[in-house]
């Protein structure tokens, strides 16, 4: 096998490169999630204390994901309430407090981060759904064991 030297210089190249945007994904993701990690605890910080009085549900901040470029924060938010109704309502009113929460936030982590990102509130139905999941498994177990006593 008889390579030019540019064919060489291609080839070293290309392998180059693609070890440098490996490196380059994986310093982005410790970024956006060193980030994210941030915003979720500094918003978990302001709901509790400067906007309790606010918002008439309990609401906790269950995650963050950050887009790659930092420009959008999707908060995740999980809200005790009866109804799906009274859930969205205590999202929507964070919807509406996204402006203020969004400058206090900005208070805190201007010096950790260029820009702040945008908050987008995100209603996180995953409690819901694992209480739903664990009262189907109950049914379940009470029907095998009923079938298992008959």
């Amino acid at each position: 096998m008889n390579l030019s030297k540019q064919d060489a210089n291609s080839q070293y190249d290309s392998q180059y490169d693609s070890q440098y945007d490996s490196q380059q994904n994986t310093l982005m993701s410790i970024r956006t999630e060193r980030v994210a990690r941030l915003v979720q605890r500094e918003v978990a910080d302001l709901l509790n204390t400067t906007f309790h009085d606010s918002r008439d549900l309990m609401a906790t901040v269950t995650g963050v994901r950050v887009t790659g470029d930092l420009s959008i924060a999707y908060v995740y938010v999980s809200c005790l309430g009866e109804s799906e109704e009274s859930r969205r309502a205590a999202v929507d009113g964070l919807v509406v407090l996204t402006p203020r929460i969004r400058n206090e936030l900005a208070s805190r982590i201007r010096h950790q981060v260029r820009h702040i990102p945008e908050l987008r509130f995100v209603l996180d139905e995953s409690l819901t759904a694992a209480a739903r999941i664990d009262e189907l498994l109950d049914v379940a177990r009470r029907d095998r064991q009923d079938r298992g006593n008959a």
